[in-house]
């Protein structure tokens, strides 16, 4: 099958472009930055089948002429948005611009050119949702979004929603809960696990706030399960992939400390961060029962071999 997969560089897009080749399936990936296998729009391009594209997806332009110049194609992840509650935050208008605007733009294509969406929500959706998130809980109660970056997620959701009723497109949402990994580079926005990492093996002080619990999934397992959904693809459905092992903050944190081995004097704790989820306990039913969703990997396992991949990239 031929794929596009938007946001094609970032952790979650590059490890499912891996395993959709993998598996036998033309893809091409856009994302905002030059690449060597890139498409020249306007000149020679020197590579004999580019399968990258410099495009971005907030400006129609861009994205529409990739579908002209790569298309058609069967399937598209759209995995490409400003990701995460502190960088909605501080890049509030790239936030907007990118995730609504950008997904609106998906959204025209699709019904142009009649493709099957997979689109990436978030778990912020849920809110401080107290009780299990199951997917019908948005459709059942009035959430109230704690940021700017759940807010854009939940309204792609109903973009989605009005483009099924009005244009008869076909969409997959997936809700993705804490996902971790080798190929997680650091920035102060990434995932709480990257960034204890991080600190952890550069001998940096973090931060950790009290009251908070998670589930953390395994970078291959999300994309193994991502991958599937082209065996199985339901419209309108909607997936919860995530762990099924609940664990506080501070348990993250000893984890981090045992995998590394560093002083526990880095560690700084705080009490509860404000407008953040305390409770994140996930139902991921619909994803193993639909899409073979595993969690291959116990969290120390899977942070042992994120620290290892770590200590390579960063040459520790």
């Amino acid at each position: 099958m031929r794929i596009l997969v938007t946001g094609g560089l970032g952790t979650v897009g590059a490890g499912l472009i891996t395993e959709l080749r993998q598996r036998g399936h033309h893809v091409v990936s856009c994302d905002l930055q030059h690449q060597p296998d890139e498409i020249g729009f306007s000149l020679r391009t020197d590579v004999e089948v580019p399968l990258y594209a410099r495009c971005d997806v907030g400006e129609f332009r861009q994205i529409e002429r990739v579908f002209e110049r790569c298309g058609p194609f069967d399937y598209v992840y759209h995995c490409a948005a400003e990701f995460g509650r502190w960088n909605g935050e501080d890049f509030y208008e790239t936030l907007w611009r990118t995730n609504a605007i950008g997904t609106k733009n998906i959204i025209r294509l699709q019904e142009r050119f009649k493709f099957r969406l997979i689109h990436f929500s978030s778990s912020e959706v849920y809110g401080d949702w107290p009780d299990l998130m199951v997917e019908t809980v948005m459709d059942e109660y009035e959430i109230k979004q704690l940021n700017d970056y759940a807010m854009t997620k939940w309204v792609n959701e109903m973009q989605i929603r009005n483009s099924a009723l009005q244009y008869k497109t076909e969409t997959v949402v997936v809700r993705l809960f804490n996902t971790y990994g080798p190929g997680e580079y650091y920035s102060p926005y990434r995932s709480v696990n990257c960034r204890f990492l991080y600190c952890a093996l550069h001998g940096l002080p973090w931060t950790v706030f009290r009251g908070h619990s998670r589930t953390s999934t395994y970078l291959a397992d999300t994309v193994r399960t991502l991958a599937n959904i082209t065996n199985n693809f339901r419209a309108g459905e909607t997936y919860n992939i995530g762990g099924t092992d609940l664990h506080t903050i501070e348990q993250l944190a000893d984890v981090v400390l045992k995998v590394t081995g560093a002083d526990p004097s880095l560690v700084h704790h705080q009490e509860t961060e404000i407008l953040t989820t305390k409770l994140k306990r996930v139902d991921t039913s619909k994803s193993v029962r639909d899409l073979d969703h595993k969690n291959s990997y116990s969290l120390e396992d899977g942070m042992r071999l994120t620290a290892d991949w770590m200590r390579s990239v960063y040459r520790l």
